[in-house]
């Protein structure tokens, strides 16, 4: 199936995201009025017993070591947004260079992970999960290491829970999110 990525790359520039409606797969597009970010600077925290997980170096990571692992990962769920048309479209992403994931292994098993779209100075966070406790925390501070040191402007976690909150996670209204996303377009950054 062919995918018109340009497309696609200006919905997510535009401050959208891909979806599938539960009751009939159907992909749409979506906004938030409140976006929930995960803050690069001094404001992102995470619990201090994850400081011992992180310690001990239990976690290796990697950048799309197992990219399709990663998206399964995050669409293994009794309730899943990631249909297997939005499975198709970020694996277009992904070899077009635009979605990323970013992996921590203990040795040869993959622990947890986050799914992306890195644009500009913008990584777009689509999903997350685990496999082993702590895997996809320890790949949140990892990753949040990762784009402070390549420059990135903005975490983009879409819509808040309270999972994100425990990192330090800002909500802000759209206007805000908008005048972030534009800033974030015009740096050129990169994962690897």
């Amino acid at each position: 199936m062919e995918f018109d990525i340009p497309a696609i790359i200006q919905g997510y520039a535009q401050g959208y995201f891909l979806m599938a409606n539960e009751e009939d797969n159907s992909l749409g597009w979506y906004s938030s009025r409140q976006r929930a970010l995960i803050p690069l600077d001094n404001r992102f925290r995470y619990p201090k017993s994850l400081q011992r997980v992180l310690n001990q170096e239990r976690f290796t990571v990697a950048v799309n070591r197992d990219f399709q692992g990663v998206v399964a990962g995050c669409a293994d769920r009794d309730s899943t947004w990631i249909s297997k048309d939005l499975k198709d479209i970020y694996w277009a992403l992904y070899e077009a260079g635009w979605a990323y994931s970013f992996e921590t292994w203990q040795g040869e098993q993959l622990a947890g992970g986050i799914l992306g779209i890195v644009i500009g100075g913008a990584f777009i966070g689509e999903s997350m999960f685990y496999r082993i406790p702590e895997g996809s925390k320890v790949a949140m501070v990892k990753l949040v290491e990762r784009l402070r040191s390549r420059g990135f402007l903005l975490f983009d976690a879409q819509m808040n829970n309270p999972h994100l909150e425990r990192f330090g996670a800002d909500i802000v209204d759209e206007t805000h999110y908008q005048v972030l996303l534009r800033q974030a377009l015009r740096r050129g950054c990169s994962l690897n």
